[in-house]
């Protein structure tokens, strides 16, 4: 008995000798390195105030009742036993989001390092204009609205006028309001956004690898286009896969402002209701942030997953 208690208190003497050369370690480095902290501060100071607290305030709420009225009042896991007992929309979010995920991410990621690769080839002044056709979209608003004048549900839309012209039709199809079109519809529409944030990162790394890189490959036995771009040119821009997986992620699970804008909200028999739609549904509407705090916290710890299986994943290229 005595024994024991004596190696507890050499495990616990050795852990807290243990933090304090830690701690000690990190003030020496800071004290080296004062002039980049210096520098690093003020961005820290921001990310700190408006990303690690707000998600630690969320995560916090996300275990209370909170009606923006009463003081916010603890109640355990019952938000999270209600999300996946009790609310029927939330699944019907959760099996929209990752079809939405599953379709959006992936295609939208594979078609831009497509596409980038292959402009990149071109002249610099068609590539230029090209780049920037590619990446309009992101940066014109709500230029997706156009697609309401092609998938209007009238016969004016240019869409049911070509299908009713050729009689494959006979009446104007609903594209926004019928529950059976109107997922694929949405997703033709997001998908078409999704090429330009991940493509142009993709740009800019193409452009910064070094053309010796493609000699000494050459040298060493690369024979065609195919293994040089797994061996030399994916593996130099990492880094830019990486940030356009991370953008393709947050893009396909934060889908909610083109679908409000198509569909309306909420939609017919929520269709296209997404995790983050009903995140908003409750919080914005209903003021139920407590709950509406559960929802963005199952999404946010999702995200992350889907980032890790990513990163393991392009560790494997080349």
């Amino acid at each position: 008995m005595g024994s024991s208690i004596l190696e507890r208190r050499a495990i616990a003497s050795g852990l807290k000798h243990g933090l304090t050369f830690k701690v000690a370690k990190l003030i020496r480095e800071i004290r080296a390195n004062k002039v980049c902290y210096l520098f690093l501060a003020p961005f820290a100071l921001i990310f700190t105030i408006f990303t690690v607290i707000p998600v630690l305030m969320s995560l916090a709420l996300s275990f209370t009742h909170f009606d923006m009225i009463q003081p916010p009042r603890w109640v355990g896991w019952d938000n999270y036993i209600r999300l996946f007992l009790e609310d029927e929309v939330f699944l019907i979010a959760v099996q929209n989001t990752f079809i939405f995920a599953a379709i959006i991410g992936p295609f939208s990621y594979m078609a831009s390092l497509l596409f980038a690769w292959l402009i990149n080839e071109l002249r610099p002044r068609i590539r230029a204009v090209l780049t920037l056709l590619f990446f309009a979209p992101s940066i014109s608003g709500n230029a997706f609205l156009i697609w309401t004048i092609m998938f209007s549900g009238d016969a004016h839309g240019y869409i049911n006028g070509f299908l009713l012209y050729w009689g494959i039709v006979d009446t104007p199809v609903q594209w926004f309001i019928d529950p059976s079109f109107m997922m694929p519809t949405v997703i033709l529409v997001v998908l078409w956004m999704s090429l330009s944030i991940s493509f142009l990162a993709f740009i800019a790394g193409l452009q910064g690898i070094d053309e010796t890189l493609y000699e000494a490959g050459a040298i060493d036995g690369i024979r065609n286009r195919w293994q040089e771009l797994w061996y030399l040119t994916l593996p130099a821009m990492r880094p830019q896969l990486l940030f356009g997986a991370i953008m393709s992620i947050t893009a396909s699970f934060a889908a909610s402002g083109q679908i409000i804008a198509l569909v309306g909200f909420p939609d017919t028999e929520y269709a296209t209701r997404t995790v983050v739609t009903h995140l908003l549904d409750h919080g914005n509407i209903r003021f139920e942030m407590g709950y509406a705090a559960s929802i963005a916290t199952l999404l946010f710890f999702s995200m992350i997953w889907a980032q890790k299986i990513v990163q393991k994943l392009l560790r494997k290229i080349g």
